[in-house]
Parts: structure tokens; sequence; C-alpha cells
């Protein structure tokens, strides 16, 4: 059977998930590999979604860095597997967003496929948004028609909803083209707050937020940004969303309790997922969560609360880990690209068609 591996980091910066995915009739998770990332380098990849001195050399640096660890990770993968590099058709390498800017036309991945190809010895498909981009699209989300791949039971609307830096959702409807969007926020706003107040990473299971209290004031205002207004296809990113953003709202608020805008900033991503979900697919039947996200009990039981006619759960409770959904997207994308199967999906990304995805760096 065809055996192909994905390599992802997101938004959220915390690692790099590697998974290994075996592919004929259906999809198959194999086995996994979690790389931590290293502090300096999320520093830098942190300072390169924004600009600054030096920026060309450092995102080439950064990259080199970024695959070095790829690289270790899927050997690591492949030993604990006894598996050899020639056992595995490609690699499907998403790389790190750094820009994503569709609007003007560009969207940025750092992840030297060339690299990666020289250090494993396996074929390596990546750089799967700038087509779609070219096509007039979004880019962005990618993983629209993996969801509808691996989640679509022909039993009712469904819904797969992502949460990692940033949320987005699958739309899945019998007889229909999937649809999806980025929502806006999912951790990346909680995640800053938390590491500039505290010191932590990430809000562990919500616990934080969920001893405060969800201010109005700034609620409302934080709604009111532009993006919030505007309809699917959509997506978004550090670019509009990011501590900066929150900072200058904060600064016309009075003084709140910081776990209080901890409570707010949950809140902000629940009600952008279900305002959003509930706009384009009133009748969910399911809503199924991956992501770092499906372990915030706090946002999970938010998310079930306003949602009472939806069946919330993991995507666990339907047989994908949460934590390898993106990763095995992304190797599903390589079988993809090198069987000539377009992955895009015009009713999620506004591009002109379908298009085949991701760029091929052979062994």
């Amino acid at each position: 059977m065809p055996l192909y591996i994905g390599v992802m980091s997101g938004t959220s910066l915390d690692g790099l998930d590697i998974a290994l995915i075996e592919q004929d009739a259906a999809i198959k998770l194999i086995a996994t590999h979690y790389i931590p990332m290293p502090d300096g380098l999320r520093a830098e990849l942190l300072g390169l979604c924004t600009s600054g001195p030096d920026e060309i050399a450092r995102s080439a640096m950064a990259q080199q860095h970024w695959v070095t660890l790829a690289a270790q990770g899927v050997h690591a993968l492949l030993d604990q597997n006894n598996l050899k590099p020639q056992d595995i058709r490609a690699i499907g390498s998403h790389g790190q967003t750094i820009r994503h800017e569709p609007a003007r036309g560009f969207t940025v991945q750092i992840g030297n496929p060339a690299l990666l190809t020289e250090l494993t010895g396996i074929t390596v498909v990546s750089d799967f948004r700038s087509r779609d981009v070219a096509a007039g699209g979004q880019g962005a989300p990618l993983v629209p028609a993996f969801h509808e791949a691996l989640f679509d039971e022909r039993s009712g609307n469904r819904a797969v909803l992502n949460v990692g830096g940033f949320s987005n959702l699958s739309l899945i409807e019998a007889d229909k083209p999937v649809a999806g969007f980025d929502c806006g926020p999912g951790n990346v706003l909680l995640d800053a707050w938390i590491h500039q107040q505290r010191g932590e990473h990430f809000d562990r299971d919500g616990q934080w937020a969920a001893s405060g209290k969800v201010e109005p004031q700034l609620l409302h205002a934080l709604l009111s940004d532009p993006f919030f207004l505007t309809k699917g296809p959509k997506s978004t990113g550090r670019e509009v969303f990011n501590l900066g953003w929150l900072q200058q709202h904060l600064a016309r608020m009075p003084a709140f309790a910081p776990q209080d805008i901890q409570a707010t900033l949950l809140e902000l991503t629940a009600l952008t997922i279900v305002e959003s979900l509930q706009a384009a697919q009133p009748q969910t039947k399911t809503l199924l969560v991956c992501g770092g996200g499906a372990h915030n009990s706090a946002l999970m039981k938010r998310l079930a609360a306003l949602l009472p006619s939806t069946q919330v759960s993991s995507t666990a409770n339907h047989g994908a880990d949460p934590d390898w959904v993106e990763a095995m997207a992304f190797a599903w994308l390589a079988h993809c690209c090198l069987e000539g199967i377009a992955t895009n999906r015009p009713s999620v990304t506004g591009a002109r068609g379908l298009r085949v995805l991701g760029a091929i760096y052979p062994a």
C-alpha cells in the first residue's frame, strides 16, 4: 500500500507534527511523531511574520533550522516503524507560514523542500497554497477537501472545525460541494495573552479563561473588526490578528483583570465560530473539532452551550485523533498532487476553478 508522510507546523508554533498514512481506498493513520518547537526558532518565526531588518537572510536561516528538525523527525518516524526512505512515496510538507496576504496576491511558506528532499532521500511535495492564490483564490483553508474525504458519511449536515492558531470550518452537505472558510482567531490571541501575562505558551484546558469573566465592552470592540463582517471565501492570519491588535483595543478601554481579558478572548473565538457556522449552515447536525482547541475543555463547553441543537465532539469520536488531522491532510495532499487530483475547492477559496496543488521535488 502507498505510504505518505505529512509534516505540519501551524500558526500556533508549538511544534512539528509528523504523520505517516497509508493511502488506498481509505485513509489510514499508521504512526506519528512530534517535535516541540525550540524557543529560539519559535521566536524567530514569530518575528518573521512582520517586517524587520535583514529578514531575507533571517528567513533563509530559519527555514534551514526548521527543515533540519523536520528531517530528524522523519528519520525518527521511519526508524520507529522499521521503514526505509524508499518505502515512502512522498512527504507532504506545508512548511511554516510567515505571511498570508491573498488580497495582495501572495502567500509565503518557508520550509526549503529541496533541502528536505536531500536530507531524507524522499520525494517532497510542498507549496500547496500558491497555485490557488494564482488562480484568484484565498489559498486557504486547504483542508476542507480532506475533511470531506475523511468525514463525509452522507448522514446529514456536518461540519469539521479545526482550531489551531486560527479557526476554520469545513461544511459538508450531501450532494453539495464542500464549503469552508476561516472564522477568525482560534488560539492565537489566547496563547499570545497568556504568554505575555504568565510566561506560558498556552492556556491548558482553558483554565485561566474559565477563571475570569467576559467583558462585554471589550468583546463588542473586538467583534467590530471588518473581518467578522465579511462572508466566505475568506482567510486570515497573524497579519490581522495578533497581540498588537489586541493591545490597540485595550488602550481604548478601562483596565480589566488579565484573566477577564482571557475569558473575553475565549468568548471571541467561540462566538465567531458559532456565528459563522449558523450563517453558513444553520442545520448542522454534528460539529467535529480537531486541532489544539479540541483539548480546550472551556472552549468545547462553550461551543456546546452555544449550539444546543448540534452534537459537538472531538474528531477522536469519529476515528481521527484531533492532534494529527492536519498532518494527515498534508500527506494526503502529497498523494493527490502526484496523482494529478485537484484538491482546492473554489467553493472554499474563491479560485477560478479546480487546481492540482503542490510543487514536486523528486528524490
